[in-house]
């Protein structure tokens, strides 16, 4: 399944929140799957902290590896941003009277992702940190048989 059908898939279930140029913003992402990664879940909202601030949409998608942020810009050009699990420190949910928003705490900086439909903030909270703490159980395991050795 792409980036753009599982996207689809969460705006049919969760439907409510702000989105635009949906498929722009998935064919970003698809162009940096690596091989063997595959597409576990994907949200869309504003890569902002502002309600009122709808033009900064961008697709958030969870792989087997890490989590991507993909948004096209209008003109030319996009940015990608990329957090692994080592990374990953916690997340934040917060619902608001109309819409949610979901603040991500890595190392180096928060993303703040707004505009999100209140029907969907219980399974992006869900997917996104069982995963990562499944996967830091990893990190931390290898971690230790490498200070062993």
């Amino acid at each position: 399944m792409t980036v753009y059908e599982k996207a689809l898939e969460f705006k049919h279930k969760h439907p409510g929140g702000i989105t635009w140029r949906l498929k722009k913003h998935c064919d970003v992402v698809e162009k940096h799957l690596n091989p063997g990664e595959e597409v576990l879940f994907v949200f869309m909202g504003q890569k902002n902290n502002s309600w009122y601030e709808v033009f900064m949409s961008c697709v958030v998608v969870l792989t087997n590896k890490r989590l991507l942020i993909g948004q096209k810009r209008v003109v030319w050009g996009y940015f990608l941003s990329s957090i692994t699990p080592d990374m990953y420190n916690d997340l934040l949910v917060y619902q608001g009277l109309l819409w949610g928003r979901v603040t991500i705490d890595t190392v180096k900086e928060k993303v703040t992702i707004s505009n999100l439909a209140k029907s969907g903030l219980d399974d992006i909270e869900t997917n996104i940190t069982e995963f990562m703490m499944q996967e830091k159980k990893l990190y931390g395991s290898s971690n230790e048989t490498s200070k062993t050795v």
